[in-house]
């Protein structure tokens, strides 16, 4: 597929996929997400791509649905259909991102470089670590615009934040800056707007050069785990443990401590 909406490299192992209409902070219209869609099922079909890292375009990360379409009837929601005709239209044109992104073991980084509101900010929660440039905001604004969470940020958030604070930033609609997503949890770092996306790639090249597969095994134990008893936990851990130690990475790690070198980790 060829981009319009986004642009899409990969360097080192590692993908980038940068949301690209600037001149709205990188709101999604149907296309966009049909080529977003397409670069994280890309990107996961590449042998070569061990971390995908999402970021924006410009001043902003994404601000979520194009309010100016959607409050003229042409958005995503579409809401100049009938009930019954758009009952499905977040399943269609939305929710393919989340449920791919929910079925991804590689490590899915966002390196949030602007605002991050509404819709926007439900993509940034999907990602399984956050890093956020000095100049980031966040804001669940769906209360604004008299909407709830249509997207996934009512599972993810409670997860990164606890339940509490999600309700109070859902109910709230607050906007709130690097600093204090830093220090409620919700991001895991804040560096300057210049250093974000290269400070991120360095951390998502470290994740390449691991071992694949204990690191992909390893994501969908922690997500699994969620659902699980502690004693079904422990069954899944085992399985999962049996598979990495048939790779030959699981050989070389040992061999590179007991040889006092770096490991060279091959993914299999």
């Amino acid at each position: 597929m060829e981009y319009e909406r986004i642009l899409y490299d990969v360097a080192e192992g590692v993908a980038t996929i940068t949301l690209n209409r600037p001149e709205r902070l990188n709101a999604f219209d149907d296309l966009m997400l049909r080529e977003w869609l397409d670069a994280i099922e890309r990107s996961d079909a590449d042998g070569g791509v061990r971390a995908i890292i999402l970021t924006g375009a410009g001043r902003g990360f994404c601000s979520g649905m194009d309010v100016a379409r959607e409050a003229g009837g042409e958005g995503v929601l579409r809401t100049e259909e009938t009930v019954a005709q758009r009952r499905h239209s977040l399943r269609d044109r939305v929710h393919p991102i989340p449920r791919a992104l929910i079925q991804l073991e590689k490590p899915y980084l966002a390196a949030v470089n602007g605002a991050a509101v509404g819709a926007g900010m439900d993509m940034a929660s999907m990602a399984d670590i956050r890093f956020a440039g000095e100049r980031a905001r966040f804001g669940m604004a769906y209360v604004r615009m008299g909407l709830i969470p249509g997207d996934g940020g009512a599972w993810t958030l409670p997860r990164i934040v606890g339940t509490a604070k999600a309700l109070e930033l859902i109910w709230s609609g607050e906007l709130f800056g690097a600093e204090e997503a830093l220090r409620i949890g919700y991001v895991s770092a804040v560096h300057p707007a210049d250093e974000l996306l290269e400070r991120t790639r360095e951390f998502a090249r470290a994740l390449a050069r691991g071992p694949a597969t204990a690191i992909q095994l390893a994501k969908k134990l922690v997500y699994r785990s969620a659902h699980l008893t502690f004693d079904e936990h422990l069954d899944f851990a085992q399985m999962a443990m049996t598979l990495a130690q048939s790779t030959e990475d699981a050989r070389e790690g040992p061999r590179a401590f007991t040889e006092k070198r770096e490991p060279n980790f091959r993914g299999y």
